[in-house]
């Protein structure tokens, strides 16, 4: 089979539940409106379900205008988007600071309630420049010196409140390998939303994400500039908000490296000016390293 895209998640609120998509609007800072939002908590800093699983739970419904919430046991919230007018709010994430915009008391609330501590709702704000890894995108570009200009310059590389890369992507084969181990040992087997990956690749063999520079779909094209060190949150079950020690034992028995335990890769994105989408079954033309 030759490889094409398998499927495509987005994560409107950063840490809560994802959402599968056929087809979807993509730009150099990701998938439209993927995590364009953001929880912290009374201090101000960022929550996600490495403390707080039941995050997971939480359902949103991105519009234009604002976003719809869902969680069980409690009335359906919808927040209009406030922004412009709104004095930044300071938020760093994992050492990279940004800016967001409250999004005000009455969601704040709402969610205080279903997640049992005080905190708050940020939107990503209008004069927000967050960018990618510079060491990264550098090295990256310096030693794939015949992939386009395009990705240059390294500024272009703006993105939300994604962890540190404004795309994620994994290999539904590796995901197929991983399962196969953990049937073996006698434990379930995982969906792969539990990597919140953004682009699902299928046609590879397992972990030749490994050995890639990156890929091209259509006149799109993606560089594979870090690979993706796993925390618990995959052992968080997205349909109970419960934790278990698999399947981030069996990865960590098969996937530990030097820089952690591996599994998918982060990645930017490169692309002509416009409106641009990817579509579940789009053909790519993986690029490999040798």
């Amino acid at each position: 089979m030759p490889p094409t895209i398998h499927s495509l998640y987005s994560y409107p609120v950063k840490s809560c539940a994802g959402i599968k998509h056929q087809r979807i609007r993509i730009d150099s800072a990701g998938l439209e409106f993927d995590r364009h939002w953001l929880i912290v908590n009374a201090q101000g800093q960022f929550m996600s379900q490495r403390l707080h699983p039941r995050m997971v739970l939480i359902q949103p419904s991105p519009q234009a205008d604002g976003l719809g919430l869902k969680v069980p046991g409690q009335a359906d919230c919808f927040v209009p988007i406030i922004g412009d007018d709104q004095p930044p709010v300071t938020v760093s994430i994992w050492g990279t600071p940004t800016i967001g915009a409250d999004q005000g008391d009455a969601v704040a609330q709402w969610l205080s309630a279903f997640l049992d501590t005080p905190c708050r709702l940020l939107h990503v704000h209008p004069q927000a420049h967050r960018l990618a890894s510079m060491r990264h995108m550098t090295h990256w570009i310096q030693t794939h010196p015949d992939w386009p200009q395009s990705f240059l310059p390294v500024d272009r590389h703006a993105f939300a409140f994604a962890d540190g890369f404004p795309f994620l992507v994994t290999n539904q084969h590796s995901l197929e390998e991983l399962n196969q181990q953990l049937t073996d040992g006698g434990h379930a087997a995982v969906d792969m939303i539990r990597f919140r990956p953004n682009i699902v690749l299928q046609g590879l063999e397992s972990y030749d994400e490994d050995h890639l520079a990156g890929f091209h779909t259509g006149d799109i094209g993606f560089a594979f500039v870090k690979a993706c060190a796993r925390c618990p949150i995959p052992n968080v079950d997205p349909r109970t908000g419960l934790t278990a020690a698999e399947p981030g034992q069996t990865l960590a028995r098969h996937r530990q490296f030097e820089d952690g335990v591996l599994f998918g890769m982060n990645a930017i994105a490169a692309m002509p000016d416009g409106e641009r989408w990817l579509q579940v079954g789009d053909p790519i033309q993986a690029e490999f390293d040798f």
